[in-house]
C-alpha cells in the first residue's frame, strides 16, 4: 500500500515537472516523507525502479499455483520487467498485425515501454487526460496508439486538410467523437496534435470537454436535439418511452 501510495503521488505530480532537476527534488522529499510517516526506507521498499503499475499485465496466480490461469485486470505492481516488455512486444505485433496498412515499426526500450504504462493508467481513468511534451518523432503519437490498443479502446483523430474548417470540426466532434462516446457507448481515446490545431477555437472546445464534458451548442438547434434523442434511443430501448429531452441530453454529456 506505501508503494501504490507513492506511485500515485508520482503519476500525479512528479510527471507534471519538466525538468531533471524537479523531478529529483520531488523523488527527495517522496522518500523523506516515507521515511518519516511510514517508518520505511525508500530503497529498502522498492527493489525495481522506476515504480511502475498497471492492470494489463497478467499476474501469476497467488502461490505460484500455474494449474489456473493468469488473473487478468488486477491493478499490480510490475517488477517482472522482462515480462511487461513482452506483453508490450506482444500486444504491438497483435496491433501490427490487426493494422497492416498501418504497421508502427517500434522498438520497446525500457524507457518507451514506461509510457506506454503511464499512458494506459491515465486513458483507462474516467476522464483521464494528458498533454503529451516532446519532440517530433519521440513516439508520442505511436506509444498512445499501443496504449490505446492495449486497453481495448477506439482511437479518434480528424483528418485535417486543405478545405478543413470550423464547420468540419463541429460535425466531427458531433457526428463521430460524441456519437461513438456517449450514444453507441464506444470507450473512445481522443488524439489530437499541435500540428492539427489550426484555429485556435479548436484548443477552447477541448477546453469545454475537459471541464464541463461538452461543447457549448454543438447541439443548440431542435433539430440536433432531436437527432441525439433518437439515436439513443435506438441504441438503448430504455430511452423509448422516456419525454424528457433535457434530461436525456444530460445523461449523455454525462456517459461519454
Amino acid at each position: 500500500m506505501i508503494k501504490l501510495w507513492a506511485h500515485e503521488c508520482q503519476r500525479v505530480f512528479q510527471d507534471r515537472l519538466i525538468s531533471i532537476e524537479d523531478r529529483e527534488k520531488f523523488q527527495g522529499l517522496l522518500s523523506q516523507v516515507t521515511k518519516e510517516k511510514f517508518k520505511r526506507e525508500w530503497s529498502g521498499l522498492v527493489k525495481v525502479e522506476p515504480l511502475l503499475f498497471a492492470s494489463f499485465v497478467p499476474l501469476v496466480y497467488p502461490g505460484g499455483d500455474t494449474t489456473k490461469k493468469p488473473l487478468t485486470d488486477v491493478y499490480c505492481e510490475l517488477t517482472d520487467r522482462d515480462k511487461v516488455r513482452k506483453t508490450a512486444e506482444d500486444s504491438l505485433f497483435d496491433y501490427n498485425s490487426s493494422n497492416s496498412s498501418k504497421k508502427m515499426t517500434l522498438v520497446l526500450f525500457a524507457s518507451a515501454i514506461e509510457h506506454v504504462v503511464k499512458i494506459s493508467r491515465i486513458i483507462a481513468t474516467e476522464f483521464g487526460h494528458a498533454l503529451l511534451i516532446g519532440v517530433g518523432g519521440s513516439g508520442r503519437k505511436s506509444l498512445t496508439q499501443l496504449a490505446v490498443f492495449i486497453n481495448l479502446f477506439e482511437l479518434f483523430q480528424i483528418e485535417i486538410s486543405k478545405s478543413y474548417d470550423l464547420l468540419a470540426w463541429k460535425d466531427n466532434m458531433r457526428d463521430n467523437l460524441f456519437m461513438g462516446c456517449g450514444v453507441e457507448g464506444n470507450p473512445t481515446v481522443f488524439l489530437l496534435s499541435d500540428t492539427q490545431i489550426i484555429y485556435e477555437a479548436f484548443l477552447e472546445d477541448v477546453n469545454n470537454i475537459l471541464n464541463n464534458g461538452e461543447i457549448p451548442n454543438l447541439y443548440g438547434n431542435a433539430e440536433a436535439q432531436g437527432n441525439l434523442v433518437e439515436n439513443m434511443r435506438e441504441v438503448d430501448k430504455k430511452f423509448k418511452d422516456y419525454g424528457d429531452n433535457e434530461i436525456m441530453a444530460e445523461f449523455f454529456v454525462r456517459s461519454k
